[in-house]
């Protein structure tokens, strides 16, 4: 059965990126790189985003993912649709560019990310306020965090919203404190 599930990493005061769209402060977190001691964090998203069956993300992430990852072609084997309002520079692999201004739209794109994803979990990579829409629409299930021991003062919030959710596992994993939460539905 496909799952939605918000997977990222945050810093302990809730910002998903700095005020400069920034995810150098992540990086800098003991155990944040792959292979690196204590990245077990790390470890297990990949292991997650190798499994997803679709990924849904906003143009300011795909941008820095661009940007920071060598994203041509992108480095993602899952459809990947990402929600802007603007042209985007376009790479090689299965991306698609959508628009979901009203509540009808993001329902309809989120049915054919869960035909596309067969049965797999589609990953909401980014941002918060997607997180957040799905979340309150019904459509996202769980949210996995990964909370980086920094505080930002500042920035892309987590989630974008109000989202109640109730805790299922709570681990340590290197300097990362993990925690998955179920999505209590509206």
């Amino acid at each position: 059965m496909t799952r939605t599930v918000y997977e990222t990493a945050t810093s302990l005061d809730g910002f998903i990126a700095d005020p400069d769209n920034s995810l150098d402060w992540l990086f800098a977190v003991e155990g944040a790189q792959p292979g690196e001691e204590n990245s077990e964090a790390i470890d297990s998203t990949e292991a997650f985003i190798r499994s997803a069956g679709a990924i849904v993300l906003g143009a300011t992430t795909y941008e820095w993912i661009l940007t920071h990852e060598g994203g041509d072609p992108w480095p993602y084997e899952a459809a990947t649709w990402v929600l802007t309002h603007r042209d985007l520079p376009r790479v090689k692999g299965d991306l698609r560019f959508a628009r979901a201004d009203t509540d009808e739209e993001l329902r309809a794109l989120h049915a054919k990310m869960v035909r596309v994803a067969d049965g797999r979990d589609i990953w909401v990579v980014g941002g918060g306020r997607i997180a957040a829409d799905l979340a309150r629409l019904g459509l996202l299930d769980e949210v996995r965090v990964s909370i980086a021991p920094i505080s930002l003062g500042g920035g892309a919030p987590l989630l974008d919203g109000r989202v109640e959710l109730r805790p299922l596992e709570v681990e340590r994993a290197g300097a990362f404190a993990c925690l998955r939460y179920e999505v209590v539905k509206p």
